[in-house]
């Protein structure tokens, strides 16, 4: 009986103030990452770190945050405790990103030897934790919502507010830099200007963590006997399930579109388009923000398999466009980069919304072994945009172009952010066109997440 009302009570829809206090658990995670894709590489350059070694850096803890994400999964199926293992992120997180931007060197301070040999040796630590970390906060808070309730509705509320909230963390990023970039500069106060935002957006993401566990309770979870459900049947019918393949090629090529396009914008409206130091906050927040409105508005469709490639397909085409604006607009022309960037935006928006969406197509009701699909999607697409990165930024040049101001002139960066891109985005509808999903859809909402 005391069973029967447990279900019961779980099979309630969620309040909006649970929905939203779930939403905010990933934003210090979502704050971090904006700022560690968008400006690792222009701040280690800036102190004279050469680009071969940042990406050195970039490929480890991509590579990390891969391991340990199906690490913490494994633990946390076994042992449970979500927020704590949430809890235990957030504090790696917040204390080696702090760290890491403020270049503090602990190695330095506990062997008493300064040299840029131990310098680099911090910089490596303190990577490897906050990617550790920043996998165990994400695992943790993905694998959650199911324990949360068992109302489909609510499940989907929390995981589109989550969403909407990683655009409103990396509107927070980019707000804050428009406001410190735009001072003025001089080249000694750079460092501290990275310093200053690295402080300001930590201290915000850990308000939002004190308010994910305040309104949010534990999940209960049920353990199954390993002799009636052994593990290896799960993983072994995806492997041998066609259609995993081809969702997980379109979530990946979405990912190289989506990351590669972020490491690389900053770089290139302000090396190879000239453009004023605010703008490498000022582009990526209108990009953000026009992905945050266009997934909004998505909410609102009543979604179908075809119309899930239908909108995907409409994204990779916009961003075709979008690449091949980037390999030709010249530097007196720049001014169009911020007319480019809303659409750049609205494509992200319908390739992540539409791919995440092909996701769960896949899954459908089969709840059993979908934690190795998510989690085996991350793993691979960390490790692709890891090593892509690592070669990209290998040959990248922090010195602005030197061409004729009416002519666009190839450099690495001007390749990385508009070919890559548009091949990955061109690959994703190749492949989204030959692709076949089960009838089954999830209900709409029943009402919209924002009023």
């Amino acid at each position: 009986m005391i069973g029967s009302n447990v279900e019961n009570e779980e099979a309630k829809p969620l309040g909006r103030w649970s929905v939203l206090a779930y939403g905010v658990g990933h934003v210090l995670n979502d704050i971090t990452s904006t700022y560690w894709y968008t400006y690792l590489l222009l701040y280690l350059t800036s102190i004279g770190m050469p680009p071969k070694q940042v990406a050195a850096l970039a490929i480890t803890g991509q590579f990390t945050d891969a391991t340990m994400t199906i690490i913490a999964g494994e633990l946390i199926d076994r042992f449970g405790h979500f927020k704590i293992w949430h809890a235990v992120g957030t504090v790696l997180v917040s204390a080696a990103f702090s760290s890491f931007y403020w270049g503090v060197c602990v190695p330095c301070k506990i062997i008493g030897i300064d040299t840029p040999l131990v310098q680099m040796i911090g910089y490596y630590m303190f990577d490897i934790l906050f990617s550790g970390g920043w996998s165990c906060t994400q695992v943790s808070h993905m694998a959650m919502v199911n324990g949360l309730t068992l109302d489909q509705t609510s499940r989907v509320a929390c995981v589109s507010c989550r969403n909407a909230f990683t655009m409103v963390a990396s509107l927070i990023v980019y707000g804050i830099g428009f406001f410190i970039f735009n001072s003025s500069v001089k080249q000694v106060e750079i460092k501290e200007q990275y310093h200053l935002l690295a402080t300001i957006t930590v201290l915000i993401g850990c308000f939002f963590v004190i308010l994910f566990h305040l309104g949010t309770k534990e999940p209960r979870v049920k353990h199954v006997s390993h002799k009636t459900n052994p593990r290896g049947s799960s993983w072994k019918r995806w492997l041998k399930n066609g259609l995993y393949y081809r969702v997980a090629s379109i979530y990946v090529l979405t990912r190289v579109v989506t990351n590669i396009s972020q490491v690389f914008l900053a770089l290139y409206v302000i090396s190879d388009l000239h453009m004023s130091q605010s703008s490498k906050a000022l582009v990526p927040a209108i990009i953000y923000l026009c992905s945050f409105i266009t997934s909004i508005l998505l909410q609102e469709l009543q979604w179908s398999s075809h119309r899930l490639k239908a909108i995907f397909s409409v994204g990779g085409f916009l961003w075709l466009f979008c690449s091949a604006v980037v390999l030709s607009l010249p530097i007196n022309m720049n001014v169009f980069m911020y007319i480019l960037s809303v659409v750049i935006g609205i494509a992200n928006a319908f390739m992540m919304v539409t791919s995440v969406g092909m996701e769960s197509e896949l899954v459908d009701k089969e709840v059993e072994g979908s934690a190795f699909v998510y989690g085996s999607l991350g793993f691979v697409e960390k490790v692709l945009c890891g090593v892509m990165l690592y070669i990209l930024e290998s040959y990248e040049s922090v010195t602005p172009a030197a061409c004729n101001p009416a002519y666009p002139c190839f450099t690495v960066t001007r390749f990385s952010l508009g070919f890559i891109p548009g091949v990955a985005a061109l690959a994703g509808v190749i492949v989204t066109c030959f692709t076949k999903f089960r009838t089954s859809h999830p209900d709409p909402l029943a009402e919209p997440l924002l009023e």
